[in-house]
């Protein structure tokens, strides 16, 4: 696996790259934004800090949305609701605030890898698209529309609806999404649930995703 770490801090870079490597990781080294964006079109996954030196690590993140879908982990000093609501905004796979236990990002990596390559393979099983109200879920092309036109969901996003669109009409408990998403059902990413389900109805008006209280989530036709 090839991963793309972007962090200006020589130190943490040097050890984060003996780590990644220990575990049998390639990894190319970015302290810059712009060299960042140059130098993603190979990795599988991208490690990204925000504070660099020459543009926020944010907007490195959009930039780089608007071209490619690569899972992309956060690594940063920045704490608090309002940053983490940002960075999955703006497209992050994950956020983990620095510092970080060697295994709980090596347990991040896999968890992210591991949904990468569950999304693949439901693309390469699908039996068309699943229609849901106005919203349509097609995920051999990994395409979600509203009222015939393409919307623009996060990986995340669409790991979230698709798993619901398989099951649709059944109601799907919160931990079976949260395991699904993310390979864990932390209690401490019930928010993160909590808020890109929020995204995801904000961006599809009439979808029919309803509240099972004291459950979970149910997609209806």
């Amino acid at each position: 696996m090839k991963v793309l770490l972007v962090e200006d801090d020589e130190g943490v870079a040097s050890a984060l790259t003996e780590l990644l490597t220990q575990a049998g990781t390639d990894v190319t080294c970015a302290g810059r934004g712009s060299d960042a964006l140059h130098r993603v079109k190979d990795s599988d996954l991208v490690l990204l800090d925000l504070g660099l030196p020459d543009m926020d690590g944010l907007d490195v993140l959009r930039t780089l949305r608007r071209a490619s879908s690569v899972p992309v982990i956060i690594m940063t000093a920045r704490d608090g609701d309002g940053a983490v609501v940002l960075g999955l905004r703006a497209g992050a796979d994950d956020y983990l605030v620095k510092p970080v236990r060697k295994a709980v990002l090596l347990a991040r990596i896999d968890a992210v890898m591991r949904r990468v390559r569950r999304a693949v393979g439901e693309t390469a099983t699908s039996s068309g698209p699943v229609v849901a109200g106005p919203v349509s879920v097609d995920k051999e092309r990994r395409e979600v529309t509203l009222n015939g036109i393409p919307q623009s969901l996060t990986r995340t996003e669409f790991q979230l609806l698709s798993t619901l669109a398989t099951r649709q009409g059944e109601a799907v408990s919160r931990e079976e999404l949260m395991l699904e998403v993310w390979g864990t059902a932390m209690v401490g990413r019930s928010r993160s649930l909590d808020f890109f389900v929020g995204q995801i109805r904000s961006k599809l008006t009439g979808l029919p995703l309803q509240t099972v209280r004291g459950f979970g989530f149910r997609l209806d036709p």
